[in-house]
């Protein structure tokens, strides 16, 4: 059965990516079979939760680090290519000036220095990755190295994302104030209103989201992985056996910010706008409850639990809005006392690690008792 997740999870993004932008660019408007285009944007904005999904379950499922911020680094990609996008745009605003109209807006005499070499895609694709894994690095080498773990390393992150959602709404930060980045035109001189643009959005992310899978799956199945696994079940205990559970962590804690910051760049242009909205802490949260409905620990379940609570959002928000929260709450509830694997637990032979028997305390009272 294991062997079988790997090519079926393959199959079914790409294969269905495939076949949405077929029926949206092959078939005529009035045809049964014809995929309108916003459906396309959904499926690629869904697919795109999925690569943040399966950012936090490589840090949650595999190294036992429950983070509640890593909306943050799926804003700071958007972000990122929210700049590229809006210098596009330069002398097509309203105002008809080189600068983005919210700095024509707010007198601003000149472009920022940091967003000096956004206007060149190559550039703002690296500072999507570059921008997220350098804060992570930092971040976790303060956290890691003080030994900080549990639900006093859950507490910094979501205060973390909430110390940039109040900074990102400043005027003064240069980034759009409440309104954000928004009124994108067009990516590498393709037109973003155009179908075939939108259905060549859907599959690069199809294409990035099973490569950031083969790389995820690689790593959790190496000797990295495995030690990885025994921090996650007990951190004490490896780290007397010689291993220095703080670096295991930093590495895939920072790999895991760059792949948030990858899907946040593709999220961008498929949805027209980034706003400090992106950073508040319960896109984090939701974020967890994806992965824990999917079931924690196996990669492929993140992807689907993304893909089916953002349906049932969808689906809520349209319908029955005043509901959304209560249901997202109750399917917590639900998949926490019934669920506690996920959907993939359902499944026989299922890979979904089991809880640590032990708290750490105690493991390292057991092993200072001669």
């Amino acid at each position: 059965m294991r062997g079988i997740a790997t090519p079926a999870t393959l199959l079914l993004v790409l294969g269905g990516a495939l076949l949405l932008a077929g029926l949206n660019l092959g078939t005529a408007a009035g045809s049964a079979l014809h995929v309108p285009t916003y459906v396309v944007s959904l499926v690629g904005k869904y697919l795109c939760f999925a690569i943040l999904a399966l950012a936090v379950d490589l840090v949650w499922g595999f190294a036992g680090i429950l983070s509640l911020g890593h909306a943050a680094f799926f804003a700071l990609g958007g972000y990122a290519m929210g700049m590229y996008l809006m210098l596009q745009i330069a002398g097509r605003g309203q105002y008809g000036a080189a600068l983005p109209d919210f700095m024509v807006f707010l007198n601003w005499q000149s472009l920022p220095w940091y967003w000096y070499g956004f206007g060149q895609f190559p550039f703002a694709a690296l500072m999507a990755m570059l921008v997220p894994g350098l804060l992570a690095l930092v971040f976790g080498w303060l956290a890691f190295r003080s030994r900080v773990t549990g639900v006093y390393l859950s507490i910094i992150t979501q205060a973390l994302t909430y110390a940039l959602l109040l900074a990102f709404f400043r005027n003064d930060m240069g980034f759009g104030g409440n309104n954000g980045l928004t009124d994108f035109k067009e990516i590498l001189g393709a037109p973003l209103s155009s179908d075939g643009t939108r259905s060549g959005l859907l599959l690069v992310t199809a294409a990035l989201l099973c490569a950031l899978y083969l790389l995820a799956r690689w790593l959790t199945r190496s000797r990295f992985g495995k030690v990885l696994i025994a921090v996650r079940d007990s951190e004490s205990r490896t780290r007397f056996l010689g291993y220095r559970p703080e670096s295991y962590k930093l590495v895939v804690w920072t790999l895991s910010a760059v792949m948030a910051g990858l899907g946040g760049a593709l999220y961008v242009p498929q949805v027209g706008i980034i706003n400090p909205g992106e950073f508040a802490p319960a896109n984090s949260i939701e974020a967890v409850i994806w992965v824990a409905v999917g079931g924690r620990g196996t990669l492929h379940g993140a992807i689907l639990g993304a893909v089916l609570v953002n349906l049932a959002k969808t689906y809520f928000t349209g319908q029955l809005p005043e509901l959304w929260l209560f249901a997202l709450g109750g399917l917590f509830i639900a998949v926490t006392l019934f669920l506690p694997r996920g959907i993939m637990g359902l499944r026989p032979g299922s890979p979904v690690p089991k809880p640590p028997v032990v708290s750490e305390e105690s493991a390292v009272s057991r092993e200072a008792t001669p």
